[in-house]
């Protein structure tokens, strides 16, 4: 597939990096705590053994009807250790204006959505959350800008994040 990159999987296919020693940058993802929609803590610490899409949401992008394919993978794969994370960012043409309840309110009426959606998080620049920082550290997009580029951009973690790999807005769940 050309619209994702591996941080870890070398050209042949096999993991490039040592799994028996740990990456710091995976240390530090699974100390990571994200507030949901609802107010609760999500720590990711609870979730090592999980794979994991993380995937920046707003309620008024062209993509957003993605909303309705990543609530069918949750609910194929939730049960086999599937966790969605969608974190609402208002970077990219202001297109998540509202605040926690309007977020939720969209996602439960629209979508259904039953996965964890968090607070706001900005993804880029100086206040980017430390969530994306690590992100795009192990997985760089295309000719290795960390920079995300608009909304709905996929960070597929797998277990004990030995991988992560990152997929475009285009690229459907």
């Amino acid at each position: 597939r050309s619209n994702h990159n591996s941080s870890s999987a070398a050209s042949s296919g096999t993991l490039s990096q040592d799994p028996s020693s740990q990456d710091p940058l995976s240390d530090a993802l699974y100390q990571v705590k994200l507030t949901d929609l609802h107010g609760e803590t999500l720590n990711l610490s609870d979730y090592q053994d999980h794979t994991l899409l993380v995937v920046n949401t707003a309620s008024h992008c062209g993509f957003t009807p993605q909303y309705r394919s990543l609530e069918s993978l949750y609910q194929t794969y939730r049960d086999q250790g599937l966790l969605i994370i969608g974190t609402p960012c208002n970077q990219f043409g202001q297109q998540e204006p509202g605040g926690a309840s309007e977020i939720k309110s969209f996602c439960s009426l629209n979508y259904q959505i039953s996965f964890p959606i968090t607070e706001k998080l900005e993804v880029n620049g100086d206040n980017a959350h430390p969530l994306y920082q690590i992100l795009k550290a192990r997985a760089p997009g295309l000719l290795n800008s960390q920079r995300v580029k608009w909304n709905f951009t996929k960070f597929l973690i797998s277990p004990k994040a030995e991988e992560i790999e990152r997929y475009s807005p285009m690229t459907s769940p």
